[in-house]
């Protein structure tokens, strides 16, 4: 794999295209030393998931993360218990 800057790239696109093409390198184009984009082969591209890169091993999502925490009401006696403290002049 080959990691370039957003000007490297720029600077040498046609070139990296080729090596993608000839030496079925993947090309990691980076900005400020972040990943924004990913230059695959083909053939390759079909197996390739975009979130690898943020996958780690050995973690396993459990339960639900998409549900609420909280129920409506445990939610609304939150809200009274903080209205209460802001209205206690103490």
């Amino acid at each position: 794999m080959i990691t370039v800057g957003a000007s490297e790239f720029k600077a040498k696109c046609l070139g990296l295209i080729s090596d993608v093409e000839t030496k079925r390198e993947t090309v990691v184009v980076t900005r400020h030393g972040r990943e924004v984009a990913m230059l695959v082969p083909m053939k390759l591209a079909e197996n390739v998931d975009p979130l690898d890169r943020y996958r780690f091993p050995g973690v396993e999502v459990v339960g639900d993360i998409e549900s609420p925490i909280y129920t409506d009401e445990e939610w609304e006696g939150f809200f009274e218990a903080s209205v209460a403290q802001l209205n206690d002049p103490s």
